[in-house]
């Protein structure tokens, strides 16, 4: 069966070469030109591989990987993008693709990318994401604490989710906002605060405290660090 890869690249002369490109070696390619089309595909279609330009009318592909990724997406992602900046790879990387290559490319060194990628496959689906007495059945979206449901909204479900992807880690304001809103974290709005107060609360109901802020650092899910000093909030 032809592996499935997903296009979204707004150059249409580029995406032409592509697609031919990658049938002619066996690739079962489909084409959409814009950020919103490719967050439609990927919820609504099982992929091998998705190539994804960053500057795309509509959602950047960017955001778009972070959406997949926030969703449970596991679709193995290379970025093809003109922004070749050192920081742009990382931030690239950092949202969840797996590959980043630079325009203008040599085909050749896409092909191969390509196959390096699809070989490698999806990883095991993870339908459940367990943290102590916590547990979130990603097929479901529904929470729990010590066996009884806890009720959240959409923020603070994906919230949580991000939270048990990195236990015991402190996570940066910054960085829990990025994912989980998809925009840069402002340094003055306290939607986040509100929001894992809100978490707290719900989780709190059913046991202790398992989110700790950490001061001048961010937030954790877990015990506190013994040599960071913990926020009352």
């Amino acid at each position: 069966m032809d592996k499935r890869v997903l296009l979204v690249e707004d150059d249409a002369s580029l995406a032409r070469s592509i697609v031919d490109g990658l049938s002619d070696e066996g690739f079962a390619v489909a084409h959409v030109a814009d950020g919103d089309a490719a967050r439609e595909a990927l919820r609504s279609e099982g992929w091998d591989l998705v190539i994804l330009d960053w500057w795309l009318p509509g959602t950047d592909g960017l955001e778009v990987l972070k959406a997949h990724r926030r969703d449970g997406g596991n679709t193995p992602a290379l970025f093809l993008t003109a922004r070749d900046a050192v920081s742009d790879r990382v931030l690239g990387l950092d949202a969840g693709a797996d590959d980043y290559l630079c325009k203008p490319f040599a085909f050749a060194e896409l092909l191969a990318r390509v196959r390096a990628l699809v070989r490698r496959g999806r990883p095991s689906e993870v339908l459940t994401l367990v943290y102590r007495d916590i547990r979130v059945d990603l097929a479901t979206q529904k929470a729990e604490r010590a066996g009884r449901p806890v009720d959240l909204t959409t923020k603070e479900l994906a919230l949580l989710v991000f939270f048990l992807r990195h236990p015991e880690e402190v996570l940066s304001r910054a960085r829990i906002y990025g994912h989980v809103w998809g925009e840069d974290y402002d340094f003055v709005s306290n939607t986040l605060d509100v929001h894992v107060k809100e978490l707290r609360r719900a989780l709190e109901a059913h046991g202790p405290r398992v989110i700790q802020t950490v001061r001048g650092r961010g937030y954790l899910l877990g015990d506190p660090p013994a040599s960071a000093a913990e926020e009352g909030s």
